[in-house]
């Protein structure tokens, strides 16, 4: 396996290439247009770098990922630069490994985007937290290809695929239930309807769950926290870091909009936050020899559920609630 190396300089011919990406723009419809190989060879890499500075991941990337059930291979490609005080990253949202590689294959083609993201490189703890929207992509990982947590589809409203896009609105399905028959990869990804492709969990292949070391980073929350791994060093016992979220006891209200049935984890709300019943609080991250960072959880909320600091606005979605899931199955009795 190769480990994603950092590239310490970029030539001015590498910089020329990205310059325009550097205001908060994001275009879903015009394709990368960086088409050599240019830098570091990331296929299936497993990455291995803790540093918790964007900058420290400065380089150009690419590799070659394969769409399993099209049986097509792709060319991914992601530049990473720095720009006064932001991180900035610019790639064709193709993944690094191989994709569409689940049960069954995706409803929508996975397709080449142009996705420029930039962060902070200094981030601090904002005054207040802020909670994951439709309205924005919640990070970027260190292969280029960004996380969205959320699915448009609430219990009671529309079809249940798409149309939520109020987030006070209760009972939102999770995508990751088993039961949720939301068509996702070994990699617990898929792609939009406009065919970019995201996370919505573990991303499997960026690191080891086997290792006898604490996880790396491998991405960049949209406030520029990093986001590690699922193990962490305690005390010298290396162990997956717990999530602090539950589910609830009992059953849901029925009638009136609710959906009844028990808290089995088919919605957002059947989890409470416990302070304390795991290692991480309610934004899914914690601060271990003065870093904070996110961690990726096997459990609810797998990810992150808030940021803890300013998401950057390069972030924001231009089209909220754009993200269409299959429809979900009916109550079990």
């Amino acid at each position: 396996m190769n480990n994603l190396i950092v590239i310490g300089t970029l030539s001015l011919i590498s910089v020329s290439l990205i310059a325009c990406a550097s205001p908060p723009y994001r275009s879903k419809t015009t394709p990368y247009q960086v088409t050599s190989n240019t830098g570091k060879d990331i296929t299936n890499a497993i990455l291995t770098k803790r540093s918790d500075h964007c900058a420290d991941y400065v380089g150009q990337y690419h590799a070659t990922a394969k769409d399993h059930h099209n049986h097509q291979q792709y060319q991914s490609y992601l530049t990473i630069i720095t720009a006064g005080n932001k991180c900035i990253f610019t790639s064709n949202a193709i993944p690094n490994h191989t994709y569409n590689d689940g049960k069954k294959s995706f409803p929508n083609d996975v397709t080449s985007q142009h996705q420029t993201y930039q962060i902070t490189q200094s981030p601090t703890f904002a005054t207040h937290t802020t909670p994951i929207s439709l309205r924005r992509d919640n990070a970027i990982f260190l292969n280029g290809v960004k996380v969205d947590l959320l699915a448009a589809g609430c219990y009671g409203v529309g079809d249940g695929r798409i149309g939520c896009n109020n987030m006070s609105q209760p009972w939102r399905y999770d995508p990751v239930y088993i039961f949720s028959m939301i068509t996702t990869d070994t990699h617990n990804a898929h792609a939009q309807p406009d065919g970019t492709y995201h996370y919505h969990a573990t991303p499997n292949a960026l690191f080891s769950v086997q290792s006898n070391t604490a996880s790396p980073v491998i991405g960049f929350a949209a406030d520029g926290f990093p986001i590690f791994g699922s193990l962490i060093d305690d005390h010298g016992k290396i162990r997956a870091v717990k999530s602090s979220y539950q589910l609830r006891a009992g059953t849901r209200p029925s009638g009136s909009g609710n959906p009844g049935g028990k808290y089995d984890g088919m919605f957002r709300d059947d989890y409470v936050y416990v302070k304390g019943s795991g290692d991480l609080d309610e934004c899914n991250g914690m601060t271990v020899n003065g870093i904070y960072g996110y961690y990726i959880t096997s459990t609810f909320p797998y990810i992150l559920n808030c940021f803890k600091g300013t998401p950057d606005s390069s972030f924001n979605k231009k089209r909220p609630g754009h993200h269409r899931h299959p429809k979900p199955p009916k109550r079990r009795p």
